[in-house]
């Protein structure tokens, strides 16, 4: 059986991670996490390993996120919430040990990179995107909540972008993404190939590692294809989610006729309550917390959702039975009560 991660070395002292599960959009599991944590901390400790290069199998993408299809299926294992929370455990540890890894990291985010795809690789030192990214945090859609530290990096974006893009689960493309700080720099597909092929071939025990990384990396990146669509609605984003309460925001966006606004709100309203309300209050509370912090209330909150029926409802209507219908327990933002809500920020 081929492995769901590959590992390899080069004689230069280049190292690759590659996500290998293409036909799920190398979507993350437990036995993905724990073999990439143990081979970063090897290579951390090799003096003949000078940089890492992360990327996905296939065509369609770096990353499409935490396996969600698989967790829904063992929902009724009797070790259940144990499995879950530690898959969510090695997740986050994970992704916060990339933030502090010694060595150079390059990310490849071609293709879709969304969820713990994003998580994956925001602490990479250098974040590549091109034409072919399709980046997003799609938690919303599946009534969960943007985890893998996104309280932390998208209070980054500018202005109240982060709690847009959160709220909406809007996917963006690769201007975008730099705009947000979501990656560090433009190639276009065949330059990405070009340039790694030019990493694999440089004899890093001879180089200034980051000068010479710094100038291939100059060599082949370009500005975006296509213009950036945030920046151009940063002053209507920031007015209508400045908002301190999903009520708020609605009520802002219906009184704004524009195409946006009737767009955001459909968005909006197409989610679970419960999922709104709890990232909201994850994002606000999120704005002066450590990153740290940020993931340890994203493990209390995920331990949360493994039991709450309309995250398993979500789950059903987009990966399971498709039907895009989802029939939640809680219907209306006028169902979820600021107690509930605070009671998902209390370890269950």
């Amino acid at each position: 059986m081929t492995a769901n991660v590959l590992f390899s070395t080069h004689e230069n002292g280049v190292a690759t991670i590659t996500l290998n599960r293409p036909e799920a959009i190398n979507s993350l599991t437990l036995h993905m996490l724990q073999p990439i944590q143990n081979k970063l901390n090897e290579w951390k400790n090799d003096e003949h390993i000078h940089l890492i290069i992360i990327r996905g199998e296939g065509e369609k993408g770096f990353c499409a996120g935490g396996d969600m299809k698989t967790l829904y299926e063992s929902r009724l294992s009797e070790t259940f919430l144990r499995d879950a929370e530690q898959f969510f455990q090695v997740e986050y540890d994970l992704d916060q040990f990339i933030y502090e890894y010694p060595k150079p990291i390059i990310a490849c985010l071609d293709g879709i990179v969304m969820g713990g795809g994003v998580g994956l690789t925001y602490g990479a030192s250098h974040r590549i995107v091109t034409e072919r990214t399709k980046w997003a945090m799609p938690e919303m859609n599946i009534g969960f909540f943007p985890d893998v530290g996104a309280a932390h990096f998208l209070n980054k974006a500018p202005g109240f972008i982060g709690r847009y893009l959160a709220l909406t689960a809007s996917m963006i493309e690769a201007s975008d993404v730099l705009y947000i700080n979501g990656a560090d720099v433009f190639m276009t597909h065949q330059q990405l190939h070009i340039f790694i092929e030019a990493v694999y071939n440089t004899d890093w025990d001879k180089q200034n590692i980051e000068m010479t990384l710094t100038q291939l990396i100059d060599q082949y990146a370009e500005e975006p294809i296509k213009q950036p669509t945030l920046s151009p609605r940063q002053r209507d984003i920031d007015f209508h989610f400045s908002c301190s309460t999903v009520e708020e925001i609605v009520q802002s966006l219906q009184s704004d006729s524009s195409e946006f606004a009737t767009q955001t709100i459909e968005a909006l309203l197409a989610k679970s309550p419960v999922s709104l309300k709890v990232t909201l209050k994850q994002l606000v509370d999120g704005e002066h917390k450590s990153r740290e912090a940020c993931f340890a209330t994203d493990l209390v909150l995920a331990s949360h959702f493994m039991r709450h029926d309309d995250f398993f409802e979500g789950v059903r209507s987009v990966l399971i039975d498709k039907d895009r219908d989802p029939q939640y327990t809680y219907q209306r933002l006028a169902d979820v009560s600021s107690e509930m809500v605070n009671n998902f920020f209390t370890s269950p």
